[in-house]
């Protein structure tokens, strides 16, 4: 590994939020802790292996109170979680998390940096677990990450044992601790020594716990005060904690801010034992490293700061920058020239911007941008020079204090410019566990740096600075206020499906649609949109005269040929071909209010589903639970799916007597209560007795599966049952069918055991640990080495009509396109029809 170079991301490696699209002075409290912890010389890095995993309180604690630079490694971005905002799964979803992450590093402080590991479900081991990951891969990116941020201490959230909980976070501890005895060899990786020396952090610990009923503290183990109030944050880092973690809103993780000091404990794990503090034996300040003469000017100048006027310590800024650029190690001065240049631009409170008025661009074309520019000092600070991408020119102006000065540029975006996405979603992972990275030095960032920067040069006293002010769209929201976000690169043109999935039916042609949008002036004057299976066409179109238009092109599929292709499971991609170019894109853009719009690309595809899949339902009522897809695939499927509310329960006559409900619910053939419905609906206590009314009368309840955290009803069904953290992680762990002859799995599709086949992630999770003698079990499964699991799938009859509970991962199968899969649930939704 390590074959590329990138100078641009080397430096900017320390840089937590790359994609910040401002320079912006922090609040003279910020500048004054920056100040402090320029003072202090150790660095802590938190190790877990998902985000929200992290400490957020000790994280806290360590940078405002102890003045540290403290970072977190995540191994992954989150992506086989689950979300309680929307559909997105998989890549999205760790697209999200990773930017929750940073938002909520935006509020505590810290830095975040990750692995190439990804997220692909729960495991129960660490042997299960490194069946996935490469141990060795994995471990090479915490090297790097040690290597380039050099921490002194490493602190574990997890133990490499079965008290982790889950065997992506023992694998953490595991890797932490192999990764810290390699970060100091020269032999270990040395690739990586072409941008970075070997460092030896002192020792490892591990965050002991008090989690549910688990708990690994001891009062032997080394303990540490944190939760301290903090005048200059007005709270106290257990109250900054909270509103930090609950930045985790796709994984419902809202914390409280709790007020008052709590005791943290620590075990040790590797390295020299700390007797007293995590920073035994470690070298703590300037002075103890030997440059007394930097301690004393930081000490003058945090004696001296003033928070009405902080422009007033530029003086002083200056000369000790001048200090530290006689350094010679290296790495400590560029770090801390790194430091002290943002808190200069700080105390000048200067402000940079490149701003244009579209938030998309295309390689190639020309677009109107605004330069802003405003320093708040007294003494002046000075724009010496912009490039302007391709082009310098001159300025040698001086910025008046307090005063907006605003320079209009047209700028022609490079014809070579790569897209807009994440660095490791552009290319196709490696494998299931491990993404691609297109160059190696990019590993540990959250997200690389852009690409296209505007450059000044300033100078401030008789220093010379170079700012860079990422290409920007800003534009006035009229809630939100001011938004300014990353300009986006897009294709000159972009392929989309009309549905992600189609369903073929038996003896019938199929009809599919592709969606062009243009998003560049440039006329193309004859295309090729071409429909593809597995390298053969399935269709071509000829397109004349393209610009500046969408369009939507119909194709058909004869059932012949449909008939000829042996697989139940057909991708599709599309591509346009125009004055020698292919384009075969489709743009994915995510947009929450808490988070900046994100931007992926994919292939142009879209699954076919073919086999004999029968469903005797028309209408199904959905009552939503976290996002998923499946009501979008029960309508693909030419089913109509209303998402019920309080009026479709309450009817005309009213709550007291049930009954405008129970004849409006019965309507339904089958109504499904979407995943962990009992964790996000908090009318469902009041809608259940109407559910069950409707299923008394002769309707089909089906329930997926609901988690034990944050619920709104102690009784899911007609009869007791209790869930428990019991799951099948295996996707292809096999399945034994209790009753082959129920009539779940003979009607309308025989459900063998080759619809079990071509599972994705999981089997399920959340399967019930006890129930009713009323529920009659379909299936039994376990993962290797277990005892055998029946709760899967739990039926009863209830009056007139049926009650399913289902933890299998539906949710996930039938947006992959799962045959299997979709005639199971089909059977499920028409149990009533039998």
């Amino acid at each position: 590994m390590f074959k590329k170079v990138s100078t641009v991301c080397i430096l900017g490696l320390y840089t937590v939020f790359c994609s910040a699209q401002q320079v912006r002075p922090s609040k003279s409290s910020e500048i004054y802790r920056e100040i402090k912890t320029l003072k202090q010389l150790p660095k802590v890095l938190y190790l877990a292996a998902h985000p929200d995993d992290e400490n957020t309180g000790l994280l806290s604690w360590l940078i405002n109170d102890q003045n540290v630079e403290t970072g977190y490694l995540s191994l992954t971005r989150g992506d086989g979680g689950q979300n309680l905002l929307g559909t997105e799964q998989g890549a999205a979803l760790g697209l999200i998390r990773t930017h929750e992450l940073l938002e909520a590093r935006k509020l505590d402080g810290a830095q975040q940096f990750f692995t190439r590991a990804i997220d692909f479900g729960f495991s129960k081991n660490t042997t299960d677990t490194f069946k996935q990951w490469n141990i060795d891969n994995i471990t090479a990116d915490v090297v790097w990450v040690i290597r380039k941020f050099r921490p002194d201490v490493i602190i574990c959230r997890f133990p490499p044992t079965a008290a982790a909980g889950h065997g992506q976070h023992a694998a953490s501890a595991v890797v932490a601790e192999k990764a810290f005895k390699l970060a100091g060899d020269k032999t270990a990786f040395p690739d990586q020594l072409k941008y970075v020396n070997t460092w030896q952090p002192k020792r490892v610990l591990w965050n002991t716990f008090r989690f549910g009923g688990v708990n690994t503290t001891d009062e032997n183990q080394l303990k540490v005060t944190v939760g301290q109030y903090d005048a200059q944050l007005g709270m106290g880092y257990g109250e900054l904690a909270g509103l930090s973690r609950s930045l985790h809103k796709s994984q419902g993780a809202g914390t409280q801010s709790v007020a008052g000091i709590r005791t943290e404990y620590f075990a040790h794990v590797a390295g020299e034992p700390a007797k007293t503090t995590l920073f035994d034996g470690v070298m703590k300040t300037w002075t103890s490293q030997g440059n007394a003469d930097i301690d004393q000017s930081l000490d003058k100048i945090i004696s001296a700061f003033n928070f009405n006027n902080p422009d007033q310590s530029l003086p002083a800024l200056l000369a000790l920058r001048k200090k530290v650029m006689t350094l010679k190690d290296a790495d400590l001065k560029t770090d801390k020239i790194k430091s002290l240049d943002h808190i200069i631009l700080s105390c000048a409170g200067f402000m940079g911007e490149v701003v244009t008025n579209q938030a998309e661009a295309v390689a190639g074309d020309h677009y109107n941008f605004r330069l802003n520019l405003i320093s708040r000092a007294s003494n002046p600070v000075v724009l010496e020079n912009v490039k302007w991408l391709s082009q310098s020119e001159s300025f040698n102006r001086k910025l008046s204090k307090d005063s907006l000065i605003t320079i209009q540029h047209d700028i022609q975006i490079p014809a070579d410019a790569a897209l807009t996405e994440p660095y490791w979603l552009a290319k196709p992972p490696v494998n299931a566990a491990t993404f691609s990275v297109p160059n190696d030095t990019l590993v540990g960032l959250p997200e690389a740096e852009s690409p296209l920067n505007v450059l000044l040069d300033l100078k401030i006293g008789s220093e010379d600075f170079q700012v860079k002010l990422p290409l920007s769209f800003k534009k006035l929201d009229p809630v939100r206020g001011d938004v300014v976000e990353a300009l986006r690169i897009v294709p000159a043109l972009e392929l989309k499906f009309t549905q992600p999935l189609y369903v073929a039916k038996e003896n019938e042609d199929l009809h599919l649609s592709l969606n062009v949008k243009v998003n560049s002036n440039k006329p193309y004057n004859k295309g090729i949109l071409n429909l593809m299976y597995n390298g053969e066409r399935l269709g071509e179109t000829t397109i004349n005269s393209v610009k500046g238009k969408d369009f939507t092109v119909d194709y058909m599929i004869p059932k012949t040929k449909l008939a000829t292709i042996n697989s139940s499971r057909l991708p599709l991609d599309a591509n346009f071909v125009a004055d020698g170019v292919t384009y075969n894109k489709k743009q994915l853009l995510i947009q929450y209010p808490h988070l900046p719009s994100l931007q992926y690309f994919a292939p142009a595809t879209a699954t076919v589903m073919k086999g004999d899949i029968q469903a005797k339902v028309k209408k199904v009522g959905y009552v939503e639970g976290a996002g998923d897809f499946i009501p979008d695939f029960l309508r693909i499927a030419g089913i109509q799916v209303d998402v019920l509310k309080d009026e479709d329960f309450y009817g005309n006559i009213g709550e007291s007597t049930g009954t405008g409900s129970q004849n409006k619910l019965s309507q339904y053939d089958a109504i499904v209560l979407g995943v962990r419905a009992n964790n996000t609906e908090k009318k469902l206590g009041r809608w259940m007795p109407f559910l069950w009314s409707y299923v008394k009368a002769g309707g089909n309840l089906v329930m997926q599966y609901n988690t034990n955290q944050d619920t709104t009803v102690d009784q899911l069904g007609m009869y007791n049952f209790s869930v428990a953290n019991k799951r099948v992680t295996e996707e292809n762990a096999a399945v034994t069918f209790l009753n082959p002859n129920h009539k779940l799995l003979n009607f309308p599709n025989k459900i063998t055991a080759d619809d079990f086949k071509g599972w994705v992630q999981e089997r399920g999770a959340y399967f019930p640990a006890q129930w009713d003698a009323a529920y009659e079990p379909l299936f039994e499964m376990h993962d290797t080495d277990e005892e055998p699991l029946k709760g899967s799938t739990l039926y009863a009859q209830y009056g007139k009509g049926n009650f399913i509970y289902t933890p299998l991962a539906f949710f996930r199968q039938l947006p992959a396109g799962n045959v299997g899969a979709a005639r199971l649930f089909f059977n499920f939704l028409s149990a009533q029809k039998n």
